[in-house]
């Protein structure tokens, strides 16, 4: 008879079951080949006990099914109003393909930045079609593949404009027409740079390097910059305008004015607002200033065998290979929502674009009109589709007889009332508002502009073939399929890149950003109608807090780089308020290869101290940089464990060697998948740190963005946290005032399932994980920086320089790894001719073990090389990625096509085929191309 028998499987055990790679079963044989007899012997040999926490994070953990019932719960706190507050911020449609389709597919949300450009052709035709779109709106040639928000592409704006000016002047001219948030983040921009700011009306162009003027204003108003334009071109001066694409549908392109710079934001094309964010930020500019323009930068190139292939283009522009010369630390873009936005004008094409912005302008021109004709005093007379009502006394009155009416309106000074119609704007939306107005009379649809004729656009746009498609949602849903599979992401392999933390990120925890009860929300609603949000902000902090031990966070900085750029703002407002004037930053060569660029847009002065051999600070070099620094020593920015992949000891020692000298210590979160419930950076020494949370904590990467980066400090530095960015106090470092809130629910979800004991469980995992890789690769490629006992910490660092002397380059292996089916590691940093490895927890042994059996065949196909059985240009490595083409075309190598085209390691049935070979990069510098090129240089370079 057959007996019952208890079972102890927990299948809703999320973060063990789901979460977690590697069976218990399979850890065993992982610490076996490792060398230790149990997961806490192998921590104890990596992490120093003189850092390790003594108390657990003891949550307790949800199941998914628990977790989505919780998220409805705070969801029906939030109440979803119709916004018209405008403010940079509008309603919009996002087409159910496109949420489906790109949105909610991790084919396209795992995806990583396309550094490896044979592998992400898909991602980077969606955006360099991104690129057209702005170009084209804007009317200037060049666009970038975009920026963290209006705001900050605005400050980055007035950086460029400062770098290449002819004008000599100190000063920046703000219009009081831009968006309030915009003058904030500008201000907080160009305080520590000894940029001064000059706001008002008009301009003198002779006192200043640059301009920014908001078009259409901020309150509505249409105006011709051309003037402007001309006058600051005469001083040599910059004219840039913040502007909005769907505006430039129907209006005159800043381009046409003589606008040097265009900035703005891409959400009203189909991008929820989401309580503040994600949403891409863009830049457009003159040609001959494409060079300086912060942010990455989509281009033509071709392949090896001259076929066209797009790639990120002038990389050598990037911050972290600059360092402290680099003229942005702009890292993290919006690349997910770049794409949706490019993905929404595919949809719609010109003429739908045109039809959106012709009925959201008429719109606004039927509430005027019904407003003026009950006796209402509008301003201004030309608008898009924003108008400003004079209300005197009756304002609050006004605003709250909106709200009866679920709508939010703008509070504009002390007697006016902001209206902002936008894409979901509808008759009946009309009448609530003119009811709020006491206006019961219907309104009568308007048919007339309010704009001036020479403001009407003359001339096309977007008439490059993709934006005109047939749009029959078949071949959209084709097209974005088409794109998604040239590009290898998380749902199809491992992506083995050291200190990016490519994880799971799982179905639950993005399912609830698609709610429309967290989505619809406007960032400047009332609080009280997001009530849910702010449960999750409070619960997250606090839960950020115990992990870390830090005593507060700010959730505004909505990328690492900004993260790191508002925590040493933090610290030097802190010396300020103390009379104070400090500013050396010492930085190792081991730090995070972002943070000599933040330190130089804090206004700080970089000092690099030396490595010892074994990859730790070098603590004599250290301690006698900081006594030389002496009174004017404001930080030191490490990266624990370090950027070389290692737990120092010294690491107590550097935080008190800098708090002898007065400074403060800022600990990088980069790598904080190696401490989370282990080691909390605020109990050994550490100031402030960001916390990456699209690493660390799930948020996935989407192709380059969204990120967020929030950082905590301790007590004595909390009160010179970022600021609101709508109260106009110097500090705010984003547009909206918790950063890309909808994207926190993520991190929050991950914390709530994971529990406190299940994140330190993913923090030992991930340990074991890299050293699993390192023993067992440590016989074919030498390991650098192993830590003092023998053991790496979530990633290792694998060197393959010795290689050169047989011609085998580093390029050459990680193009091979895509033979076999993987993401090549992070190549060349921080060490050059390295590969720098970080396998995650949630990668399972099969998968490990499949990466170790290609670097094998790699390390065999080296030694052919090496004791001459072929040589470095003949071999497999030379001509990876191997394509359909060459497997089809007439086989002329001294390999095989088996060899060539399935490796060790690769799938048979499921193989990844990289669309293109191998692209040439110092072609397509050589040859810059940026939008999107004509159909017929494609079939030219295919002849």
């Amino acid at each position: 008879m057959a007996r019952w028998t208890p079972t102890t499987y927990n299948p809703d055990d999320f973060a063990n079951r789901r979460h977690i790679g590697p069976s218990p079963a399979e850890m065993e044989a992982m610490l076996k080949a490792v060398g230790v007899d149990s997961l806490d012997t192998l921590i104890e040999q990596t992490v120093p006990a003189g850092i390790r926490q003594t108390r657990a994070l003891d949550w307790p953990a949800l199941s998914e099914a628990a977790l989505l019932q919780r998220m409805r719960d705070v969801a029906s706190r939030n109440r979803v109003m119709t916004s018209l507050i405008g403010q940079g911020y509008y309603g919009t449609v996002t087409p159910p393909a496109i949420q489906r389709n790109i949105l909610e597919n991790p084919a396209w949300y795992t995806a990583y930045t396309p550094y490896q450009p044979e592998i992400a052709q898909g991602r980077l035709e969606a955006l360099l079609n991104f690129q057209t779109m702005v170009a084209d709106l804007t009317g200037l040639p060049v666009a970038n593949a975009s920026l963290l928000d209006e705001a900050t592409a605005a400050a980055e704006a007035m950086a460029m404009a400062q770098r290449v000016a002819k004008s000599k002047a100190k000063a920046f001219f703000v219009s009081d027409n831009l968006h309030p948030q915009t003058i904030s983040v500008i201000e907080t921009r160009a305080e520590p740079l000894g940029i001064e700011i000059i706001r008002g009306s008009e301009c003198d162009p002779s006192t200043v390097f640059g301009a920014i003027f908001q078009y259409p204003g901020t309150f509505g108003e249409v105006r011709d910059y051309s003037r402007e334009c001309a006058a600051l071109h005469a001083a040599g001066a910059v004219a840039i305008v913040a502007t909005d694409l769907l505006a430039l549908c129907v209006l005159k392109e800043p381009g046409a004015m003589g606008a040097d710079i265009a900035v703005g934001s891409a959400q009203r094309f189909g991008v929820p607002m989401g309580y503040g964010g994600p949403h891409a930020g863009f830049m457009a500019c003159r040609d001959e200033m494409k060079r300086a323009m912060p942010g990455r930068i989509v281009g033509v190139s071709i392949d090896a065998k001259g076929n066209k292939a797009y790639r990120l283009s002038l990389q050598t522009r990037e911050q972290h290979i600059r360092r402290e010369k680099a003229t942005s630390n702009v890292c993290t873009a919006q690349a997910l929502l770049a794409v949706m936005a490019s993905f929404y004008a595919v949809f719609h094409g010109p003429v739908g674009l045109r039809a959106i912005a012709q009925r959201v302008h008429l719109n606004a021109a039927t509430l005027a009109h019904a407003l003026r004709s009950a006796g209402a005093e509008v301003e201004p007379e030309a608008f898009f589709d924003t108008i400003t009502v004079r209300v005197g006394v009756g304002q609050q009155g006004i605003l709250a007889a909106a709200r009866h009416r679920g709508i939010n309106l703008r509070r504009v000074g002390r007697d006016r009332v902001g209206i902002s119609v936008d894409e979901t704007t509808d008759a009946g939306v009309i009448a609530r508002v003119l009811d709020a107005f006491g206006i019961a009379d219907p309104a009568k649809p308007s048919t007339a502009p309010a704009i001036p004729e020479d403001l009407i656009r003359e001339s096309d746009y977007l008439a490059h073939p993709v934006f005109h498609m047939n749009r029959a949602e078949s071949e959209m849903m084709r097209y974005m399929r088409r794109l998604s599979d040239r590009d290898l992401a998380l749902d199809r392999a491992m992506i083995p890149l050291g200190s990016c933390t490519m994880k799971l990120n799982a179905a639950a925890e993005m399912m609830p950003i698609t709610w429309p009860e967290f989505g619809a929300l406007h960032p400047f609603a009332p609080e009280d109608q997001a009530a849910g949000y702010h449960e999750v902000f409070a619960d997250l902090t606090a839960k950020l807090c115990e992990i870390t031990g830090y005593d507060a966070f700010s959730l505004q900085p909505n990328s690492g780089a900004q993260g790191e750029y508002a925590g040493l703002l933090t610290i030097a407002a802190y010396h300020k308020s103390r009379g104070e004037d400090r500013d050396i930053c010492l930085i190792p060569v081991s730090a995070h290869g972002t943070n000599p660029a933040s330190a130089q847009m804090c206004g700080m002065k970089v000092v690099v101290v030396k490595s010892a051999p074994n990859g730790d600070i070098d603590l004599e070099d250290f301690a006698a940089h900081a006594a030389k620094a002496g009174d004017r020593l404001a930080a030191v920015m490490i990266t624990y464990p370090s950027t070389h992949g290692v737990f120092e000891d010294t690491v107590r020692e550097v935080c008190e060697i800098t708090h002898k000298h007065g400074g403060q210590v800022y600990i990088d979160g980069a790598n904080m998948n190696a401490l989370v419930g282990l080691v909390k950076p605020g109990e050994i020494g550490g100031d402030v740190s960001h916390l990456n949370l699209h690493k660390t904590f799930a948020i996935p990467h989407g192709g380059g963005g969204p990120g967020m980066g929030p950082i905590g400090v301790k007590s004595h530095l909390a009160p010179f946290l970022p600021s609101d960015p709508r109260s106009g106090e110097l500090g705010a470092v984003s547009a909206a005032p918790w950063g890309s809130a909808s994207i926190l629910l993520i991190s929050w979800a991950y914390c709530l399932m994971m529990g406190g004991e299940g994140l330190t469980q993913a923090t030992r995992v991930a340990i074991l994980n890299a050293n699993y890789i390192a023993s067992r690769l440590a016989g074919s490629f030498p390991v650098l920086f192993m830590g003092n006992r023998g053991r790496v910490a979530h990633e290792c660092i694998l060197d393959m320089r010795p290689f050169q002397a047989h011609g085998v380059t580093v390029d050459d292996i990680a193009k091979r790894l895509i033979d076999n089916g993987f993401h090549a590691p992070t190549m060349s940093w921080p060490v050059a001719g390295t590969l720098m490895v970080e396998p995650t927890e949630s990668e399972t042994k099969a998968e490990i073990d499949r990466l170790i059996t290609a670097f094998q065949a790699i390390r065999a196909e080296i030694t052919d090389v090496a004791e001459g059985r072929i040589s470095a240009e003949a071999s497999p490595l030379r001509h990876a990625p191997h394509t359909v083409e060459d497997l089809v075309a007439d086989w002329d190598r001294e390999y095989s096509r088996e060899q060539g085209c399935f490796p060790p390691g690769a799938f048979r049935v499921d193989k990844y085929w990289p669309p293109v070979g191998r692209v040439d990069n110092a072609y397509g510098d050589r040859n810059l191309i940026c939008t999107c090129p004509p159909l017929e240089s494609y079939a030219e370079a295919a002849e």
